[in-house]
Parts: C-alpha cells; sequence; structure tokens
C-alpha cells in the first residue's frame, strides 16, 4: 500500500476522534476518554510512520533492533539487493511486551454488562460465540460458549501462524534453487515452497527475486564454460492434489512448491486475482526466459517437470525473507497463498506428510505442544477457505495471548501482522462508522469472511492500560456487512472500556 503522509494521517485520526465525541457515548466510555484515545492513536500512528509495503511501522523494528533479541520481523531494506545472504531478523518483544500488568483489568461483571447487549444484536446472525482474555494473566474474562468449535474463515491464519513459527522458528528462510545433472547436462529449478518468490523487476516487498536466480545461475555455468543446458523443474517437496478443496479459486494458486508471484497473471500483489493454470510450469518457463536473455540458451523446447538427484551439483540460490515477515504479510493482508504454504512448511519442519491432510496434522500437533484448547477443531487448510474448518473462541484467544506471552518471543510477528483498524490490510477499509470508530487506531485484529461466516480476533489495550486479546466468531449472519460492523463495535468497545 502507498506510504500515507503524517499529516493526512493526523487529519484522519483527528476527524475520526471528532466524530467519535460527537457522536459515540456508553455508559463506560465517556467521550472525553475516546477523545483521548482516539488523539493517542493519531499521535502513535504519525509518530512511528512510515509504513512500509506490508502495511507495518519502520519504527516498531527500529525500536526492536534497539532492544536486541533474535526473531522477529525484517522491515529493513530489501533482501537481495544487498551483498550476501540477509541479516536474520529482529525480534521485537520490548514492543509487545503485555502492558498493563501494574494496573488492574476489567471486572467480569462489567464486561458481561458492556458485550451481552451487543451480542445479542440480530445482524451477527444464528450462532455466535466470544471470549476476551486477560494478556497478563491469561484469565477468561468474558465467555459466550468459547469453547464450541465454529467455522472461523480466515482467522484460521492465526494457528497455521503460530504453528509453523512454532515448528520452523522465526527465522527460518524458504530456498529456491539450481542445481546441476552433469551426466546429461541438465539443469534443475527446485522449489522450496517460497509463495513470495517474486520474477517482477520491481520487487513488491524484500522478496525472493527469480531474477537474482537466474542472475546467479547464469554467471555460474559461463564460469564453467557451459552456454546450453536442458532445464527441467522439481516440485517433489509437496505431495497430494495441488487444487484446493474448494476447487480452482481466484483467492488462491494451485499449492505447489514453486510459483512465481503467486501465479498471478495480472500486476497485483494480493487479493484475488486471475492465476496461471500450472503455477510452477509457468515459473519455469519464466526462468527459461530470463536465463536466455542473460545468454544461456534451454534444448528441447519448454521446460518439463523432473526430479533433482542427491548428486546434483548445487548451482545457485535465493531465499525467502523471514518467517516472521511471511507471517506478517499473511496476517496483514490475509494472503491464502502464502497461509497454505506456511501449513506445508509447518508438515515439513514438523516430519508430516506434504499434502492438505498432513498440514492439518502438523499445525494439530505443534498447536498441542503449546497446551492449547483444541477440543473439537479440525484443520482442513492453513487458509480458511475450507467451511470445514473448525476453531473455538478458546482457541484463538488462547493462540493470541501466546504471542503475546514475554516467555513466547519467537511467536511475536503474529501481533505486529494484525491489521490495525482503519489503517493497515483488511481492517483499513472498516471502522468508519460512528458506532465502531472509537476503535480505530486501537484494535489489532485478524478478520474472517466466507458467506454466512464472520469473525474477528485480535489485541487491545483497554482505558486503563491492559492487554486485552479477544474472538467474536458468528455463523448465519443474514448480511455481512452489517455483521462485521457489529463485530467492530464489540472490539471498539472492548478497547474503550474501563469496565471495573
Amino acid at each position: 500500500m502507498p506510504e500515507p503522509k503524517a499529516s493526512q494521517l493526523l487529519t484522519s485520526a483527528a476527524k475520526t476522534a471528532a466524530t467519535s465525541v460527537a457522536r459515540a457515548r456508553t455508559k463506560h466510555v465517556t467521550a472525553g476518554a475516546t477523545a483521548v484515545g482516539l488523539a493517542l492513536a493519531a499521535v502513535v500512528v504519525v509518530t512511528a510512520g512510515p509504513w512500509d509495503a506490508s502495511g507495518q511501522r519502520k519504527a516498531e523494528a527500529a525500536r526492536a533492533v534497539s532492544q536486541g533479541g533474535d526473531g522477529g520481523a525484517d522491515h529493513g531494506g530489501t533482501p537481495g539487493t544487498r551483498p550476501g545472504s540477509p541479516s536474520a531478523a529482529p525480534s521485537a518483544p520490548a514492543v509487545l511486551a503485555a502492558p498493563g500488568a501494574s494496573v488492574p483489568g476489567p471486572t467480569r461483571r462489567a464486561l458481561a454488562e458492556l458485550l451481552d447487549p451487543i451480542l445479542k444484536d440480530p445482524s451477527l446472525g444464528t450462532r455466535r460465540t466470544a471470549a476476551v482474555v486477560d494478556a497478563v494473566t491469561g484469565e477468561r474474562l468474558y465467555g459466550k460458549a468459547p469453547g464450541e468449535a465454529l467455522t472461523p474463515a480466515s482467522t484460521i491464519k492465526l494457528a497455521t501462524a503460530v504453528a509453523a513459527l512454532t515448528a520452523a522458528g522465526p527465522d527460518h528462510r524458504i530456498a529456491t534453487r539450481t542445481v546441476l545433472e552433469k551426466g546429461p547436462g541438465r539443469l534443475v529449478l527446485v522449489g522450496g515452497g517460497d509463495p513470495t518468490l517474486t520474477a517482477r523487476q520491481k520487487n513488491p516487498y524484500g522478496a525472493a527475486s527469480l531474477r537474482t536466480l537466474a542472475d546467479k545461475t547464469a554467471a555460474s555455468l559461463k564460469a564453467a564454460g557451459t552456454t546450453g543446458i536442458t532445464l527441467t523443474y522439481d516440485t517433489s517437496l509437496y505431495s497430494g492434489p495441488t487444487t484446493h478443496p474448494i476447487g480452482p479459486n481466484e483467492n488462491l494458486a494451485q499449492v505447489t512448491a514453486l510459483m512465481a508471484d503467486e501465479a498471478r497473471t495480472d500486476d497485483s500483489t494480493s487479493g484475488p486475482a486471475p492465476r496461471a493454470a500450472d503455477p510452477a510450469a509457468a515459473a519455469a518457463r519464466t526462468f527459461a526466459d530470463l536465463l536466455h536473455e542473460r545468454g544461456i540458451t534451454t534444448k528441447g523446447g519448454d521446460p518439463r517437470p523432473g526430479t533433482a538427484s542427491d548428486a546434483a551439483e548445487d548451482i545457485a540460490k535465493v531465499e525467502s525473507p523471514p518467517l516472521s515477515a511471511l507471517v506478517e504479510r499473511m496476517l496483514t493482508h490475509s494472503d491464502n497463498d502464502i497461509a497454505e504454504a506456511l501449513a506445508r512448511q509447518t508438515a515439513v519442519a514438523a516430519g508430516e506428510r506434504h499434502d492438505f491432510d498432513g498440514a492439518g496434522k502438523a499445525v494439530h500437533k505443534e498447536l498441542d505442544k503449546l497446551r492449547l484448547p483444541l477440543s473439537g477443531t479440525r484443520f482442513a487448510d492453513g487458509s480458511g477457505l475450507d467451511r470445514t474448518d473448525k476453531i473455538s473462541a478458546d482457541l484463538l484467544t488462547g493462540l493470541l495471548a501466546e504471542a503475546a506471552a514475554p516467555s513466547r518471543p519467537a511467536l511475536r510477528s503474529v501481533l505486529t501482522g494484525l491489521p490495525v483498524a482503519g489503517f493497515t490490510g483488511t481492517l483499513s477499509n472498516r471502522y468508519a462508522d460512528a458506532a465502531d470508530a472509537p476503535g480505530t487506531g486501537l484494535v489489532r485484529a485478524k478478520t474472517g469472511t466466507l458467506t454466512g461466516v464472520n469473525t474477528l480476533a485480535g489485541t487491545v489495550v483497554d482505558a486503563d492500560g491492559r492487554l486485552l486479546v479477544f474472538a467474536f466468531m458468528t455463523q448465519g449472519a443474514p448480511a455481512p456487512q452489517s455483521a462485521q460492523a457489529t463485530l467492530d463495535r464489540l472490539a471498539s468497545s472492548v478497547a474503550n472500556c474501563g469496565c471495573r
């Protein structure tokens, strides 16, 4: 997304604050508290800018670096444009350590008085569950059928993120390689499962570049006196069907270990788009063209599928941004391709089959290690597009509480990747109405939307400075926009609550 100017952000937030003061009053939140909260949000947004391409604030990373530590999100320069391999990404434990430990949290009774009436709103449909948890103590402060597993839609990406970070680690990078089978003179492009590999001249967000791989490969071949090869491509890392259970869909490419630009056939970088029918073959053809431009000819027509042997000689490789950065991008933009890739990477790290079933088992296994509530859960995919996925509000808040725990710095990118209400990612166009505007800049949450399914799960710091995590889930809503607005109002109410 383009970087908004600080003055624009300040003006926008100030207008929102004024609107909120005039219109948004509840028995628990005074107009003055709303104005102060939103003014603070405006200052935070302005001083924390500028915004980078993944929707995160670069100042978060700078502060994280000053605090030291390992893991986390890399918001620095573009990997691949600097000599050598990219450095490990900094963590942000000091930025997101649960605040408010010295102040009392809201009471159960006050939260119930605030949230119960909103949860009864008919816009939420026939089934609704909820949980609000104190991130400092892990105590659930509010719950409505919190253990009931419902279809989570894209909020399942929180589970995918935590499982991948637990299994593979926040600093893990996914390699795309070329190797040479010396006997037949066959060059093999080996996919490692990097969903962010790009072939574009303008690298959108510091992704690994197929052009850089072609540069390195051509230089190595020429140094060895080779200017002509047979090119094949290897996608054997993944097994099973490549088509998602919902079938071909513009929200997701075929799930394969090799693709470039998520197999998009337009110039988009997120959201629905037309996709190549065979992403791996398309990436290999592009790579062949890049080699031709660099003086390496390929024989025998279009590249064909093949498998690299253990005896093949390594020629070149490029690596993805760290897993923490992939998690951030996945959550901010609700990127389904990254989600399915991270589920497969979890399966690889956990020793399960590298298909949809194996990925689901791997996610369950990793979350079980964290002793999270898994009763009734089903992980049919990593993205949440499959309606047979099942998750409870207890699990969603458990995932967020783990990510906020000081003892889990490796999970911190789950929180930094959450969209900011009214500003970034899938929340950039929400929180505009007077009823939910008090949460603008204060709520960070993952959205989930399918027909008849609306979910919201994230974090807030309440009016007293206590970090809370929440999950609101609904099914059977008659109108998605009305359901989303009510979910936003629930989160805004928690954010502005001084509920004693």
